[in-house]
């Protein structure tokens, strides 16, 4: 799936005083996608979804 394809969503905290410094996360079944909202469509990192939850976990312990 092309990062064109993918449904992008604004991180809830990607809201400081500059609305351009935004996070953005699109899912599928499979993968995590995070991208910064500056940057091209095409450049983006992908994991596994269960990679991300690991991630996810460790960061809120």
């Amino acid at each position: 799936m092309s990062a064109t394809e993918l449904h992008w969503v604004k991180s809830s905290y990607s809201s400081g005083p500059d609305p351009g410094d935004c996070l953005e996360v699109a899912h599928t079944p499979a993968t995590i996608h995070v991208r910064d909202s500056k940057t091209p469509a095409t450049a983006h990192v992908t994991v596994a979804s269960a990679t991300w939850e690991s991630f996810l976990a460790y960061v809120t312990e």
